[in-house]
């Protein structure tokens, strides 16, 4: 509950203090995910096993330029979330070229259960959205494989696992760099965390909800939905599932404006702490927000016009 003491001194400070809990649990479980994902992936690339998966997935992948084993960084990401993304990823070696494809195609569909089941709860079909965001990662990764330049320049905090032998030398380079990771990643959750609740506090985000209100229109959005595009781009489709659950339930926006909301936020939402986290590790941040906002703008104004069509189509009837 948002602090209304007059004095904006104890107000940030009481926001701060209380968002600390808040991070930390989220922190502790991204690290626990994070940790048990990496050393699972690093055994079985140990045991041959990612290996055999890369030159199953390969005939597919080859076709956005990517090799095989990355397919297992994005199933990881489709099915959990980023972090498990990330966990994947940091065993590869891989250029920055295909990080930042990855990277996309992960940020357009990730966590789609839980994503997927949100937005069914606040107006949309559960089966479009899953087919939606799937195409979409899809059509990003071809398009930046088209339009990336050639890289042979490889991560140095990545792939350093893959090229030793003894098990042991394996463990501690995985224990290094997964700490390395685990350090920049509760940094970013934390900060995150203190930045949302401190602009709740300060009226920031009602400020920039009536500032974005004609770049929605431009992006085919009913301005009542400017505060959920906000929540979904700074907390993300499971965090802020609370929010737009309760919005949509009291009916401050209705089923067709919170449809084409979720047209759009499906492909492009978690605009701030994922996006940042990807580029802490050599991903492209202007391509992971520009071809997801091409994307999403193009979702929104197909289903515009899809719904104008029936729409006219009923009055004919």
């Amino acid at each position: 509950m948002i602090n209304r003491n007059p004095n904006i001194k104890i107000r940030l400070r009481d926001s701060i203090k209380n968002a600390f809990p808040s991070a930390l649990r989220t922190a502790w479980w991204v690290v626990k995910l994070t940790v048990c994902v990496s050393l699972a992936v690093t055994i079985l690339d140990y045991l041959g096993v990612v290996k055999w998966f890369s030159h199953i997935a390969t005939p597919i992948f080859t076709h956005i330029g990517l090799t095989g084993e990355s397919a297992l960084a994005y199933i990881t990401g489709y099915f959990v979330n980023i972090y498990s993304a990330i966990a994947v990823i940091t065993t590869l070696d891989l250029s920055f070229r295909a990080i930042t494809i990855i990277a996309v195609m992960c940020l357009c569909s990730h966590n789609m259960i839980i994503e997927t089941a949100v937005q069914k709860k606040t107006g949309s079909s559960a089966v479009r959205m899953f087919i939606l965001r799937t195409v979409a990662a899809f059509v990003a990764a071809f398009i930046l494989n088209l339009v990336l330049p050639e890289s042979q320049a490889v991560n140095k905090n990545i792939g350093q696992i893959a090229t030793n032998s003894n098990i042991i030398e394996i463990l501690q380079a995985w224990g290094i760099s997964t700490v390395k990771l685990v350090i920049r990643m509760v940094v970013l959750i934390i900060l995150l965390t203190i930045m949302q609740r401190v602009l709740n506090e300060l009226g920031i985000v009602n400020i920039l909800s009536k500032i974005l209100s004609p770049v929605l229109r431009i992006l085919g959005l009913p301005v009542k939905t400017s505060f959920l595009w906000i929540v979904a781009n700074t907390l993300g489709l499971a965090y802020g599932a609370a929010v737009m659950i309760e919005e949509t339930s009291q009916g401050k926006i209705n089923k067709i404006e919170a449809d084409l909301l979720n047209h759009h936020i499906a492909i492009s939402h978690s605009s701030l702490e994922d996006v940042l986290l990807f580029a802490a590790i050599g991903a492209s941040f202007w391509w992971m927000i520009t071809i997801r906002l091409a994307l999403a703008f193009i979702s929104v104004w197909i289903r515009r016009i899809e719904l104008h069509c029936k729409h006219q189509y009923a009055l004919r009837i």
